[in-house]
């Protein structure tokens, strides 16, 4: 609990220095920080959300995969999300990874790819018949920026493709810029009395990312291609390794480094390798990228927010430097929770700047001795997280000052608490502007209610002019009183009402996330939601029922009960039922589905279509499908080419269907399903 509330208030603090950054650039493509000192106040919001489910909130820059593409380039929308990878920063989380995903797939029997995890920039590249037609940036996930003529430029980058391909299909690579390239291009710049780039990320974005494509070609701009993001109207590999090899025979640059392995052991060699061996290495690389390698596992394990299960990027370690500890600050986070950060000489490590660095609670500056006006030593995690390692005694002046905590909260001047047996202190006023502030903030944002327009500025304005007093308050604001705001224009307050009115719409999981539940994180909600229907299920839910969920514990189920046994909490429900609210999840009408109870494995290449339509088809008719051959498999599909799953099934007397089979009993199952 204590962890908890420590780590809200840093993810709080967390939350707007990257968001503000984030708009620095990808919007105005203009950093006021190296891209390794915005991963590193990534990295330690990532660290402490996963840590913490409960401290995610919609509006975390870890839910969205970069910003909204600037308007001077035209909006790519993207057919299939450009995720964004989770990370590990050691071998323990690397295995645990590897646990999550082997439970979730009932079996170990998996082999992967490592790559190198090239320091650049994502884009995706279209082709059609054979043709290079469209590129474009990450953007959002979502929506990316069209930057196909500037891309064209870039030698490695095929116009057309070398061999027969699908008619259409995406690749995605990472543009990168060599270290040499980087070196020779900021003398260039240095020579002509331009701003100097910050590292090479920074360079290749801001050279792909030119108005002018004359200007991106002038640039020594390289690219490695790393998977297929989708193909239609012809058969493609089933697995990664293969679509890279595919890849490479198209005409792709795929990196020769990558390696495909049968073992969690052999990848952890795999990275020691290039651990010891990345200085040798032309251009930069901060870490390894795992994959999973059958791609149909792939969809079985699908994606959390905008991070797959089947792969992450297993980072190198910290960079360290020294500098001054100027002052540690507080903040306030939305549970009252006061967080301890330091104030510091800004310092180069590994060229990012750090000006702000985690002390975590009072607590752990106590025994680490850190106190302001020490010479601190300041680590990036995995090369990103920026957080205080301890005081270098030996350089002690006598001048430096010992940390207490604030008895008054910063915020509101109330009187704070540090409960018995807890590290955290807290303002004792539930009224706390912070604490009222971030909460709506939450409530509002985009893995919430998703209120477009009523961003951090407008909650204040709300709070201060004393037009809200709860999240439900917000469903009762009148057209009068919104435009009542200062700066507040027509069109703006028409579109706010009009997105007020359309979030009544967002399906009980979002509702439940919205109202910042301890622990109940955006998948904890959607289990909840599925498993109780309504909120007035689930608010009367014991203990023990929801204990008796798989994956729910017992901390998860006591914040639940603790949270619906609050009057207020129940009020704040009924106000939102008034308001018209979704409180219940979606009716579905059962069905007797025809392959019900059937497990199906697909081994080679089907003809009439890609595995993973195939795969979709089965599970919308109502069967599974299985990543390997066991004694539950009721039928092995064989496609052309068959690997050892044949002989597998042969062994075990499994039943097999050639792919004009299954397509039969496909018909069939949709007949009988429409009959029924």
């Amino acid at each position: 609990m204590t962890d908890m509330n420590k780590v809200k208030e840093r993810i709080e603090e967390l939350r707007k220095l990257i968001n503000y950054h984030n708009y620095r650039y990808y919007v105005l493509d203009s950093p006021e920080i190296s891209d390794a000192e915005y991963d590193g106040l990534m990295r330690e919001l990532k660290r402490l959300e996963e840590e913490h489910p409960e401290l995610i909130t919609p509006d975390s820059p870890t839910q969205r995969v970069g910003a909204a593409p600037v308007e001077a380039f035209g909006v790519v929308e993207h057919p299939r999300p450009l995720l964004s990878l989770g990370n590990a920063f050691d071998l323990e989380e690397l295995r645990a990874w590897h646990k999550r995903i082997s439970g979730m797939l009932g079996t170990q029997d998996f082999d992967f790819v490592a790559e190198l995890k090239i320091d650049g920039l994502a884009v995706a590249l279209t082709y059609e018949d054979g043709l290079f037609v469209r590129g474009a940036t990450r953007g959002d996930g979502l929506r990316g920026e069209d930057i196909t003529q500037n891309l064209r430029t870039i030698k490695s980058i095929p116009l057309s493709v070398l061999k027969e391909a699908p008619p259409r299909f995406e690749v995605r690579g990472e543009v990168y810029l060599s270290k040499a390239g980087f070196k020779k291009l900021n003398e260039e710049r240095a020579r002509e009395g331009q701003s100097l780039f910050a590292n090479p990320r920074n360079a290749a974005a801001g050279s792909v990312r030119q108005l002018d494509p004359r200007i991106t070609a002038q640039r020594p701009l390289d690219i490695f291609i790393y998977m297929l993001g989708y193909a239609e109207g012809k058969p493609v590999p089933d697995t990664h390794w293969e679509t890279l090899e595919y890849l490479k025979a198209l005409g792709f640059k795929v990196n020769p480094a990558s390696a495909r392995l049968e073992s969690l052991a052999d990848v952890e060699d795999y990275y020691q390798t290039w651990l010891h061996r990345r200085e040798e290495l032309p251009y930069e690389t901060d870490g390894v990228v795992v994959k999973v390698n059958p791609i149909s596992l792939h969809e079985r394990l699908g994606s959390v927010g905008h991070e797959p299960r089947w792969a992450i990027a297993y980072k190198f370690p910290a960079i360290q430097a020294t500098t001054k500890l100027v002052r540690i600050e507080v903040n306030v986070g939305r549970t009252g929770s006061l967080n301890p950060f330091a104030i510091l000489e800004p310092v180069q490590v590994g060229g990012v700047t750090i000006k702000q660095a985690a002390l975590h609670n009072e607590d752990d500056i106590r025994r680490k001795d850190i106190r302001e006006g020490d010479v601190v030593v300041v680590q990036r995690a995995g090369e990103v997280i920026p957080e205080v390692v301890g005081p270098v005694v030996s350089r002690r002046t006598g001048q430096e000052r010992v940390f207490t905590m604030p008895r008054h909260c910063p915020v509101c001047g109330a009187e704070v608490m540090r409960p018995q047996g807890e590290v955290m202190t807290y303002c004792t006023n539930a009224a706390c502007p912070a604490q009222i502030q971030r909460r709506f903030e939450h409530f509002v944002s985009r893995g919430g209610m998703d209120i477009r327009g009523l961003g951090e500025r407008w909650v204040n304005a709300l709070l201060t002019n004393g037009l809200v007093k709860d999240v439900a308050d917000i469903y009762y604001l009148t057209k009068e009183q919104i435009l009542g705001l200062e700066r507040m224009a027509e069109k703006s307050a028409s579109n706010l009402l009009a997105s007020i009115e359309a979030s009544k719409e967002r399906p009980l999981p979002r509702v439940l996330f919205a109202l910042g539940i301890t622990h109940i994180g955006e998948e904890m909600a959607e289990l909840l939601a599925q498993h109780f229907g309504s909120i007035d299920r689930l608010a009367q839910a014991t203990q023990e029922e929801l204990t008796s969920i798989p994956t729910v514990g017992p901390k998860i189920a006591e914040s639940v009960v603790a949270f619906f046994r609050q009057e207020a909490n129940r009020q704040l429900i009924d106000k939102l039922r008034r308001a018209g609210v979704r409180l219940e999840a979606e009716a579905t009408v059962p069905t007797a589905l025809p392959l019900a109870g059937q497990e199906f494995v697909i081994t080679g290449t089907l003809a009439a279509f890609p595995r993973s339509q195939a795969e979709r088809r089965i599970k919308e008719l109502g069967g599974a499908v299985g990543s390997s051959v066991t004694k539950k498999t009721t039928y092995l599909v064989v496609g052309a080419d068959p690997g050892s799953k044949l002989d597998k099934a042969r062994s075990l007397g499994t039943k097999l269907l050639s792919e004009a089979e299954f397509l039969d009993l496909l018909d069939k199952a949709q007949s009988q399903g429409k009959a029924a």
